[in-house]
């Protein structure tokens, strides 16, 4: 009995073991693919895009400097929302829900900061505080299931060939409710020797939003006054 439970014992480390040496290995070749380590020392991305939704086509400008401000402005039907931090508070216009600034705090924030992390959540994924777990293959996919350090999680679907993103799938909050959220990366292009989807396609209960980047400028100035907060 002893020696079986020893047997099994050891059998179970050496799996573990495999797992994570084909979660590194993955990953490494993950972070070739994308250039990772270049986007690391970019200090600024002043994006354009478009969203498309509903027959909707939005116009939306993202600026993002270095370690943690960004701003965000989204066009619709004549109107301006604008989402931002300025390195120490959020804050946010959108004349759809009234005038003036309102306070951006909580999972409205937080899901608002994970646009800055260019580099993507895999990345120094244990220095952020996440673990990570390999599931094994599904079709032409490795996942990978990301815990993040509040404990949500996050499937992540990485093609065995090219070792770019493909999908992800995550449960978001959103108007007060958790929904299933699944985002494709297609069109990957290749920017100062970094890969970048040019399209991301967002599929949630209440319909699918499609985002477009037409053009990413890297490393231009950016005045942090862009991000400072509004008078009310």
């Amino acid at each position: 009995m002893k020696r079986t439970f020893i047997l099994t014992t050891l059998m179970l480390i050496a799996f573990i073991g495999v797992q994570a040496q084909s979660l590194e290995k993955i990953l490494e070749k993950h972070y070739d693919a994308t250039g990772v380590e270049k986007m690391a020392d970019v200090k600024t991305f002043n994006i354009k895009a478009k969203m498309s939704m509903m027959g909707m086509e939005m116009p939306m400008t993202m600026k993002i400097k270095k370690p943690n401000k960004f701003r965000v402005d989204v066009e619709m039907m004549g109107q301006k929302t604008t989402a931002a931090f300025d390195g120490q508070k959020g804050w946010m216009v959108n004349p759809a829900m009234g005038s003036g600034v309102k306070e951006l705090s909580g999972d409205e924030l937080k899901q608002q900061m994970s646009q800055t992390d260019m580099e993507g959540e895999l990345y120094n994924y244990a220095k952020k505080g996440s673990t990570a777990e390999y599931l094994g293959k599904e079709g032409d996919s490795h996942k990978i299931k990301l815990t993040l350090k509040d404990g949500t999680y996050k499937t992540y679907f990485i093609d065995a060939s090219s070792y770019l993103i493909s999908k992800v799938k995550a449960k978001v909050e959103a108007m007060g409710q958790q929904m299933d959220v699944e985002t494709k990366f297609t069109e990957y292009q290749d920017i100062d020797g970094m890969k970048m989807p040019k399209k991301i396609e967002a599929s949630m209960p209440m319909g699918t939003m499609t985002t477009t980047m037409d053009e990413i400028k890297l490393n231009e100035k950016i005045d942090d006054s862009v991000f400072a907060k509004p008078a009310n």
